[in-house]
């Protein structure tokens, strides 16, 4: 079985081609849920180096909700990786700069912050290599993270290059 979810490409996924026996499932899946900046915190941790398009960020504006699937490196578990799905409620706008507009493009994740504003409205800041976000305004924080398929092996760790001072 090949991990794909709305058609992620192989070179997304790194499933395709990936023997069953080859597949590692033996840690329950992820499901977190952030209702502060603390409880973001942990989910951005989660989702370091995941990588995702342009075209798996989903708002629906009259729904008031935003959905990303991710292709999530499993830091926790050595070296897999999984398709992973986060989701906002509450949200009020999205907007985005210096994010590439192809639908295809590659995006990796770095980091997602909360700024808050007027309690409990707040933005979300999800950061990307290459120096584009995503904000998300939200009316309260409400997110959740959960794991949707099984984990595979990870063709390559992500390296994170100390700084030199």
């Amino acid at each position: 079985m090949t991990s794909q979810i709305d058609g992620v490409p192989a070179e997304m996924t790194e499933a395709e081609g990936v023997a069953e026996s080859e597949k590692t499932d033996d840690t329950a899946p992820l499901r977190l849920l952030a209702e502060d900046a603390d409880d973001l915190q942990i989910i951005s941790a989660a989702l370091q180096d995941a990588i995702l398009r342009p075209v798996d960020i989903r708002w629906e504006r009259k729904a008031r909700r935003l959905t990303i699937v991710l292709s999530r490196f499993c830091w926790e578990c050595g070296g897999t990786r999984v398709m992973s799905a986060m989701q906002f409620g509450d949200v009020q706008a999205v907007k985005s700069r210096r994010l590439p507009r192809a639908p295809e493009s590659a995006l990796e994740l770095l980091a997602l912050d909360f700024m808050p504003t007027e309690n409990p409205s707040g933005q979300v800041i999800m950061m990307f290599a290459g120096g584009g976000d995503l904000r998300v305004d939200v009316e309260c924080l409400d997110a959740v993270l959960t794991d949707l398929s099984d984990r595979w092996p990870a063709r390559l760790a992500p390296e994170h290059p100390a700084d030199e001072a």
